[in-house]
This record gives structure tokens, C-alpha cells and sequence, in this order.
């Protein structure tokens, strides 16, 4: 029980720490909440024109999704998922911010290096692919997401079906992937609704 707290609270607290909104305070005066689409992510942070503020939020907020997960990899095995789930969440709904927080796809990724790095690899590689067709975030992480999703999933199928290969090489459980999967087009819905509207913003690639 008490590992399942530890594990919990750590996940939760790592995930949560706003990146996007402390280094935007701290080094442009800005408030991040208060320009573009209000979101502490990297994406909005880079409509602040400042670029290298941006790729610095981007890979902050990846680590604060890795980190817990491997740490709990490495002593707690049995609780990584939880692990994950609650990084991801605490992006999502930070208490410091009244749980409004970021979509949490920079997060997601730092989550799927540690979970497997090769999806991480895929992801990345979607993710620009849809971005320099259509030129729209948004699209890219949910169409990136689901990819890794069936991806993974066709993996475990024929490793389940195959005797002769071991479960053990199937790195994640698509479950997860699966609930992070749902919970980024939730996190997009906003998002979905523009892209409908043809109001979504491009990004400048």
C-alpha cells in the first residue's frame, strides 16, 4: 500500500510541475495562460515567437514523464503503469493550476521512452510526417498517438499468437496505450472542434 502511495505521488508530482508557465514567467515576464490558446504546452509556448523557449518547455515536460516511470521501472516493476498514468494526469490537471494544465502530449512522449523506445521513435516520426503534410499540431498528436497505439497492439497480437516468441518481448501493454490514447483526444476536443471549423491554427514548421 505504501509503495502504491509513493508511487502515486511522486508520478503525480513530477507530471505536474508547469514548465511552459514557469519558464515563460521567469525569463519572457509572460504569462502563458494569458496568450494564444492559454495552454502551459510547448506548442503555445511557441507562439511567445521565442523558439528555443519552446524546445526547452518540449523536452522539460518529456522528462517529467520519463523520469517517474523509469525510477519506478527500475524499483517498483509492478507499478509502472500506474506510473504513467498518474505523470500523465498531473500534467493534465496540475493542483497548483486548479487542475488546468497542458494536453500533455510532450509528456506522453517522455512516458513512451521510458516505456519503449522504438514507440517513442514511431511517434516522433508520425508526428512530423502528418506536421509537414497538414501543418496542424493538434492532428499530429492524436494521429501520432493512435498509430503507436495500433502499432503495438498488431505487435502484441502476433507475439501472443506465436509460441515460439516469448510475451516478455511485448515492452507495453496496449491497454495503456489505449486509455492515453483516449485521454489526448479528450485533451484535444477543443482541438477537433476547430479542425471541424477549419479555425485550427497552423504551426510554422
Amino acid at each position: 500500500m505504501i509503495e502504491i502511495l509513493l508511487v502515486s505521488f511522486l508520478s503525480y508530482l513530477s507530471g505536474s510541475i508547469p514548465f511552459g508557465l514557469i519558464l515563460t514567467k521567469f525569463l519572457n515576464g509572460e504569462d502563458i495562460r494569458k496568450i494564444g490558446s492559454g495552454n502551459i504546452g510547448a506548442t503555445n509556448v511557441l507562439r511567445t515567437g521565442n523558439k528555443y523557449l519552446a524546445a526547452t518547455t518540449l523536452l522539460l515536460d518529456a522528462i517529467k514523464g520519463y523520469a517517474p516511470v523509469v525510477i519506478t521501472q527500475n524499483y517498483f516493476p509492478e507499478y509502472i503503469e500506474l506510473s504513467a498514468l498518474l505523470a500523465f494526469l498531473g500534467h493534465v490537471f496540475p493542483f497548483w493550476l486548479k487542475f488546468k494544465g497542458g494536453k500533455g502530449v510532450a509528456t506522453y512522449l517522455g512516458i513512451l521512452m521510458a516505456l519503449s523506445f522504438h514507440l517513442s521513435l514511431l511517434f516522433i516520426f508520425t508526428w512530423i510526417i502528418i506536421s509537414l503534410i497538414f501543418k496542424y499540431s493538434s492532428l499530429s498528436s492524436m494521429f501520432a498517438s493512435l498509430t503507436v497505439l495500433v502499432i503495438n497492439f498488431l505487435r502484441e497480437t502476433i507475439v501472443l499468437a506465436d509460441e515460439s516468441i516469448s510475451p516478455a518481448s511485448v515492452i507495453v501493454n496496449s491497454k495503456i496505450l489505449f486509455i492515453f490514447f483516449i485521454l489526448i483526444i479528450y485533451t484535444h476536443r477543443k482541438n477537433i472542434l476547430n479542425l471541424k471549423n477549419k479555425t485550427e491554427k497552423k504551426i510554422k514548421i
